[in-house]
């Protein structure tokens, strides 16, 4: 596996909300894990619901299992220097995450949607609303100039899931965000990750912290992810 930096131009545009309501109570199986009900039962987790740490590549808020071929890039927003997105590409398609604090009670994904839409709208985009693994998703298509000057379109998957006191989001991009099949690696190992939201009182929608792994720049031992030194990567527009 492969690690790299890359860099983040726009600021992500989600604003706060107010944080109310009580944690969803979970019960442990016995095995280490809880049990857990609903769409996020096999993934993603947050970190009470896990047994060990041990094996996945450590990015502060976000742990993420290895894989084969998986590359891994961090980005970071220019005016502040802070990573705000990492994002996996694997087989030509890309999948960036972000994770997000979020009320007690409540999920931020529906209104989120709703704010996408209107984002993409204002670009002179077009949303589609389609049901996957885990509820509602968006089909994204922006405007873009093609490499022979013709106008086509860019096209983006947003999955959103909500856990306790946190919100995960993933972008699809490449063969990924229109091809099922072409997805599925993705998605395997979007429901591996394991959100850290922390104890500290944060504002909803505030961007929990990514780092980058505290061994990225140390020589692995044998079988271990391969890292490389950190690079200035290609920007990514975001949308939403």
């Amino acid at each position: 596996m492969v690690f790299g930096l890359g860099r983040k131009a726009k600021k992500d545009q989600v604003a706060g909300a107010e944080d109310s309501g009580a944690l969803e109570d979970l019960t442990d199986s016995g095995q280490g894990t809880a049990t857990i009900a609903g769409p996020r039962a096999s993934g993603p987790f947050d970190v009470s619901e896990i047994s060990s740490r041990d094996g996945y590549v450590d990015l502060g808020a976000l742990l993420v299992a290895p894989s084969e071929g998986l590359q891994l890039r961090l980005e970071v927003e220019e005016a502040t220097q802070r990573v705000v997105a990492v994002t996996m590409d694997l087989d030509g398609s890309s999948l960036q995450l972000q994770a997000f604090a979020a009320p007690k009670s409540e999920g931020l994904w529906d209104e989120i949607r709703e704010q996408i839409g209107q984002s993409v709208g204002s670009q002179g985009g077009q949303v589609e609303e389609v049901q996957g693994v885990y509820g509602p998703e968006l089909i994204a298509k922006l405007p873009a100039g093609a490499s022979d000057g013709s106008q086509g379109y860019r096209v983006a998957r947003f999955i959103g899931v909500d856990g306790p006191r946190w919100f995960l989001r993933g972008v699809l991009g490449g063969a990924a965000a229109m091809d099922r099949e072409a997805a599925a690696p993705l998605e395997a190992l979007f429901r591996q990750i394991v959100v850290i939201r922390g104890d500290s009182p944060m504002p909803p929608r505030d961007l929990l912290q990514l780092r980058l792994p505290k061994d990225a720049t140390v020589t692995p031992p044998p079988g271990a992810p391969d890292f490389q030194e950190p690079e200035r990567g290609p920007e990514i527009t975001q949308i939403g």
